[in-house]
């Protein structure tokens, strides 16, 4: 028997924490947001949830000095009516849901 599963989007994105690039995560996670249906003040709750992922996997990766002290990855998933935001750093993990649109 085989199931059938309607594609989803994935999109990964992998970033040292610190640095000029700090700032890419969460505009990505507004645009796609976006992309998907959701209003401004809904992207920028998606955009602003990037934070709170960092903070629970990587609190500690900033160094004294700004720089990075290990890469982080985002993946952007929709499936199942929903916006999935997982990051992983450093072998931890944590996820936020957004309801997109029907």
């Amino acid at each position: 028997m085989s199931e059938s599963h309607a594609p989803g989007l994935l999109l990964r994105l992998s970033l040292p924490i610190a640095g000029d690039f700090a700032g890419v995560a969460p505009e990505a996670a507004a645009k796609v947001a976006e992309l998907l249906g959701r209003s401004g003040a809904e992207a920028r709750a998606a955009a602003e949830t990037i934070e709170a992922l960092v903070a629970d996997v990587a609190p500690h990766a900033r160094t004294s000095g700004g720089t990075a002290a290990a890469d982080i990855t985002f993946e952007f998933h929709q499936s199942d009516g929903e916006l999935r935001i997982e990051a992983h750093c450093a072998g931890r993990s944590s996820q936020a849901r957004h309801p997109l649109p029907t």
